[in-house]
């Protein structure tokens, strides 16, 4: 009984976020009030960061709502919590939401340690039929190099709130304007004041690849970004393709040359072989009509004589 009691005492302080160190409890320390805005009947998959010398430890989704928690690796119907060590971190997804669903929510690490629990990330997830803060994706993919956009929606009522892009794993954010570092991507915000702000990386990395929300104020929403290997089609195989085509272009005039040359050479041949083939035909023709032997031998000396002189004059004129 005095174990449960001590357990039912602990879970109130995390839920109150107070940060003390009581009874092997340790509360989050990061930014503050995040609010995750979904809509009704809408999902979200959120990320939660952990330390890398957690990445063997039990971790588990905790609900402020029915008091719930529930072991990575676990699949749901409309709750789903997955451990990706190899990011160190792990992502909880939850489908179908409704109002009920609006509370506080922790993500914890059962650390080996004193203190023995962690909480490493405690958002408010708020279920809204339009949402404060959402965005056309949850999930955008680019190739190395290339660049990305992100369109991302606000309600009327954070219109003069401060506009951000930021990461989840180091809290680096942007906000509206352009920023240009050597360590990261281009990234553009551009706020249309009617609702909706964009964001464009340009100069992708694939280091760049990780989660990141759209803010408005204290309201989010959170978007991964996958960065792929470049693809054929980049910078540098694009100088190679114009030097292929130069290639090409070099050998279609070459090629264009040779064809003249042969139409040049021989046109006349096949021109002088077709009047023979004519000639051919008439004296056989009266060949045949006349029945005579002296005639027959007279044309096969007749084309004999026409086609070494068409020889002749062939090879006369290949060496001209």
């Amino acid at each position: 009984m005095h174990i449960h009691s001590a357990v039912d005492m602990i879970y109130p302080l995390i839920l109150s976020g107070i940060l003390l160190h009581i009874t092997g409890v340790e509360c989050y320390t990061g930014w503050s009030n995040p609010t995750l805005t979904v809509k009704t009947g809408g999902s979200v998959t959120i990320p939660c960061h952990y330390d890398e010398k957690y990445t063997q430890q039990k971790k588990y989704w905790f609900s402020g709502t029915d008091k719930s928690n529930t072991y990575t690796n676990t699949t749901e119907k409309n709750l789903s919590v997955m451990d990706h060590p190899d990011q160190i971190l792990f992502t909880v997804t939850m489908r179908n939401l409704q109002n009920k669903h609006t509370g506080n929510y922790y993500c914890v690490v059962e650390t080996g340690e004193q203190p023995p629990i962690k909480t490493i990330y405690e958002p408010y997830l708020k279920i809204q039929s339009a949402p404060n803060v959402s965005v056309v994706s949850s999930s955008v993919s680019g190739h190395e190099g290339g660049d990305i956009s992100v369109q991302c929606f606000y309600s009327s009522g954070y219109k003069n709130e401060v506009k951000q892009w930021c990461r989840y794993k180091d809290q680096s954010c942007y906000t509206v304007g352009r920023t240009n570092t050597s360590q990261n991507s281009s990234v553009q915000i551009s706020d249309d004041g009617r609702g909706s702000f964009t964001v464009l990386m340009t100069g992708l990395r694939l280091t760049d690849s990780g989660w990141y929300y759209c803010s408005a104020g204290e309201a989010l929403n959170p978007v991964q970004l996958t960065v792929n290997e470049a693809e054929p089609g980049t910078v540098s195989d694009k100088v190679n393709e114009t030097g292929i085509l130069n290639d090409n272009n070099e050998t279609e005039d070459t090629v264009a040359t040779q064809n003249n040359e042969l139409l040049t050479v021989w046109l006349p041949a096949l021109a002088a072989l077709l009047l023979l083939l004519i000639l051919i035909s008439v004296f056989t023709w009266r060949w045949r009509r006349r029945h005579s032997q002296f005639q027959l031998h007279y044309i096969s000396i007749l084309c004999s004589d026409i086609l070494t002189f068409i020889l002749r004059a062939q090879i006369l004129y290949i060496y001209i």
